[in-house]
């Protein structure tokens, strides 16, 4: 196998994610934005606000991908099963969320950035209500708004969203731009994963 070909494969295949990974049909044209708050009519999950807020992150789209960062307070007692209708723990129907979120948010190119849960009281606070005893955190990427939209909008997400109201006691997110980021992203690691491969792959058939 020629050098070439090794290092071929390795930029194609960096090639296709980079075709999935970006965005590159630009910014939310107006029109679009219609389009999605027609298909929210109905909806029984959000609010006058909510969609007020939502609509102003919208008009602003400059195309970019952004991070969501979210902040949940499960809860462990009996809710009902918005589907079955049986009592079950609430912690469970965010876990049946999540395995059904995912999906949706990796189709349409987004994926967790960072998970955890909470393991002591506020140790820094002011000028802010008291500690309503949160679970997790979680820093969603999403590859564009109009990516975001296609998922809010998806009846696998639809249909499960239920869960996630049942099984949180409280919570709020919102987007996010870097700042300063220390960690590697995707973009990065990836290309250095493909080139380490190639190279072991090059030096073990020269």
């Amino acid at each position: 196998m020629s050098a070439w070909l090794i290092w071929g494969i390795a930029t194609a295949l960096y090639g296709a994610f980079r075709l999935w990974y970006d965005n590159w049909r630009g910014a939310l044209t107006p029109a679009e934005i219609e389009r999605y708050f027609a298909q929210l009519e109905g909806r029984d999950d959000t609010t006058a606000e909510a969609r007020a807020n939502l609509r102003q992150f919208l008009e602003g789209d400059d195309g970019r991908d952004f991070v969501m960062f979210n902040i949940v307070k499960a809860t462990h007692d009996p809710v009902t099963d918005p589907i079955t209708g049986a009592q079950v723990p609430g912690v469970s129907l965010l876990q049946r969320y999540s395995r059904h979120f995912m999906p949706v948010l990796l189709k349409n190119g987004g994926h967790p950035a960072i998970v955890r849960r909470k393991i002591g009281p506020y140790l820094d606070s002011w000028a802010t209500e008291a500690d309503p005893g949160w679970t997790i955190i979680g820093l969603m990427r999403y590859r564009s708004r109009r990516d975001m939209m296609n998922l809010v909008v998806d009846p696998q997400f639809v249909r499960h969203h239920p869960d996630k109201l049942a099984g949180t006691l409280a919570t709020f997110s919102f987007p996010t731009a870097p700042m300063m980021q220390l960690y590697l992203g995707p973009r990065i690691w990836l290309a250095l994963v493909l080139a380490l491969a190639a190279a072991l792959v090059q030096l073990g058939v020269g």
